[in-house]
C-alpha cells in the first residue's frame, strides 16, 4: 500500500470513529462506509491499494481478523447460551447450516456452469456462514425480542467455525489428483489434529491465565496481550502442522472461554479470577478494527475488480443466496416452534455475508482451481450486496419489527417471541 493509501485508510477509521455513534442509526453502516471508501482508493479509483502491487496485504489482513473474530466469538459463547435462547440457535446451527450450503450447491449447478462439482460445493460453503458484523444494527436493537437477538448472535457465532470442516474438504476434493493432499489425509490433519492442537492451546492458555491472576502476578493489561497470544500460537502450531489454523484458532477459543467460565463458577475464583469477557475485550477490539479494514481492503482488491468482470449470473447467484438460500432453510429449520411469520423473516433475512466468506473465498482462490476467478467473483459479489442491502435494511426493518413486536405484545403476553421473558407458553 503506498503511503497515501495509509493516509486515506486511517483516514476513514478518524472519521467513521468520530461519527460512528451518529452513523449508527442511519443506512451508514460502517461494513458500507469502509467498502465505498475501499472503491474509492482501489483499481476503479485512485488506484493507491493495488492487489498485484500489494499481494500480501490482503491476505494477511483478512486471515489475522478472522482468527481474531473465530476466538472472541467462539469464547464468547456459554451453554447456557444454547440452553438460554432455546431452540433458536440449535436450530439454525444444526438445520438451517447444512441445509443453506446443500442448497447453495445445487442453485449453483445451474447458474455458474464451468464449474466443477466440489467447486460449486466450495460456492455454497464459502456463502453460508453469516457474520454479525453486518447484521450489528439488527442484532443490537433492543425493541427487537431478546430471543431472536441472541439467537442470531450465537448463530454468527458458531456458524463460521462449524462451516470450516466443511470448506476444508470441499477443498481438498476439488484439488485431489492435482498436486493437494486427499480428503483423508485433510480430515486428519486439518479436522483432528489442528481441533486437538486448539483445544490444548485454549485449555493451556485459560489455565495460565487462572493461575497467574489467582496469585495477582499479572497486570490486567497483560492479561489482554496473553489472551491476544493464544489463538496466535493456535495458528501458527496447527500451520507447522500442516493443518487448518483457523480451525485451531476456533477450538481454542473454545476451551479459552470454557475453562475460564469455569474458574468463573467457584465464588473463590469468581472474586480473583479473571472473567471471560474481560479477559477477550482487547483482541475483540482490534478484531474490530481489522475487520473494519478488511471491508477496505475487499472494496478495493477483491470487489473493485470483480466489478470490472461482472456477469449477470454472479448478481442472480448473490441475490438468490441472500435471499432465498437463506430463507427456505431457516424456514424449515423454525417448523414447529411456534414463531411468527414476521419473526421467520426477520431472521432468515438477517443472514448477511462477510469477513468469513472473504477468507474462504480468498483461499481458495490461491489454491489455483480452474473455476475460481469465476467463484472468486461471485463471492465478492454476494458479499458487496449483503453489505448494501443488509446495512441499508438493518436500521428501518429493526424499528419495524420491533414496533411490531411491542403491539403484539399487549395483546398477546405469551408469544413465543417473548420466551426469555415470560418462558414458553
Amino acid at each position: 500500500m503506498s503511503q497515501w493509501g495509509v493516509v486515506v485508510a486511517g483516514g476513514v477509521v478518524v472519521g467513521y470513529g468520530a461519527l460512528s455513534r451518529r452513523l449508527s442509526t442511519t443506512v451508514l453502516s460502517g461494513p458500507l462506509v469502509f467498502v465505498v471508501c475501499g472503491l474509492a482508493i482501489g483499481p476503479l479509483g485512485l488506484d493507491l491499494l493495488n492487489r498485484d502491487k500489494d499481494p500480501e496485504v490482503t491476505r494477511t489482513l483478512l486471515e489475522i481478523a478472522l482468527i481474531l473474530v473465530l476466538f472472541t466469538d467462539a469464547a464468547a459463547i456459554r451453554v447456557q447460551d444454547l440452553r438460554r435462547e432455546g431452540f433458536l440457535p440449535l436450530r439454525l446451527l444444526v438445520l438451517g447450516l447444512p441445509v443453506t450450503m446443500a442448497l447453495g450447491w445445487l442453485v449453483a449447478w445451474p447458474l455458474l456452469p464451468g464449474l466443477s462439482m466440489w467447486e460449486l460445493a466450495l460456492v455454497g460453503i464459502i456463502l453460508a456462514p453469516t457474520d454479525a458484523a453486518l447484521g450489528q444494527q439488527a442484532f443490537s436493537n433492543e425493541r427487537v425480542p431478546a430471543l431472536v437477538r441472541g439467537g442470531l448472535g450465537v448463530e454468527s457465532g458458531l456458524n463460521d467455525g462449524l462451516a470450516l470442516p466443511f470448506f476444508v474438504l470441499a477443498l481438498a476434493a476439488a484439488g485431489e489428483g492435482a498436486g493437494h493432499p486427499g480428503v483423508v489425509e485433510t480430515f486428519l490433519r486439518a479436522l483432528v489434529l489442528s481441533s486437538v492442537i486448539g483445544l490444548a492451546a485454549g485449555w493451556a492458555g485459560a489455565g495460565v491465565l487462572r493461575w497467574s491472576a489467582g496469585r495477582g502476578w499479572s497486570s490486567p493489561d497483560w492479561r489482554q496481550f496473553l489472551t491476544l497470544a493464544v489463538p496466535v500460537i493456535a495458528y501458527a502450531v496447527c500451520g507447522a502442522a500442516s493443518g487448518s489454523g483457523f480451525i485451531g484458532a476456533w477450538a481454542a477459543g473454545l476451551a479459552f472461554g470454557s475453562r475460564l467460565r469455569g474458574a468463573s463458577s467457584d465464588r473463590a475464583a469468581h472474586t480473583d479470577g479473571p472473567e471471560p469477557t474481560q479477559s477477550v475485550q482487547f483482541s475483540e477490539r482490534l478484531g474490530l478494527l481489522l475487520a473494519s479494514a478488511s471491508f477496505l481492503v475487499f472494496g478495493a482488491v477483491i470487489l473493485g475488480p470483480a466489478l470490472q468482470h461482472l456477469t449477470w449470473r454472479m448478481v442472480v447467484y448473490g441475490l438468490i443466496s441472500l435471499t432465498v438460500i437463506r430463507i427456505l432453510p431457516v424456514a424449515l429449520a423454525m417448523i414447529g416452534t411456534g414463531l411468527r411469520a414476521v419473526s421467520v423473516a426477520y431472521i432468515g433475512w438477517f443472514g448477511p455475508r462477510g469477513l468469513a466468506s472473504l477468507v474462504f473465498g480468498l483461499l481458495a482462490f490461491e489454491e489455483q482451481l480452474p473455476g475460481m476467478t469465476l467463484l472468486s467473483g461471485v463471492v465478492a459479489v454476494t458479499v458487496g450486496l449483503s453489505v448494501l442491502l443488509h446495512g441499508a435494511t438493518a436500521p428501518f426493518l429493526g424499528r419495524r419489527y420491533g414496533d411490531w413486536f411491542a403491539r403484539t405484545l399487549r395483546t398477546e403476553p405469551h408469544l413465543r417471541e417473548n420466551a426469555l421473558t415470560s418462558g414458553p407458553p
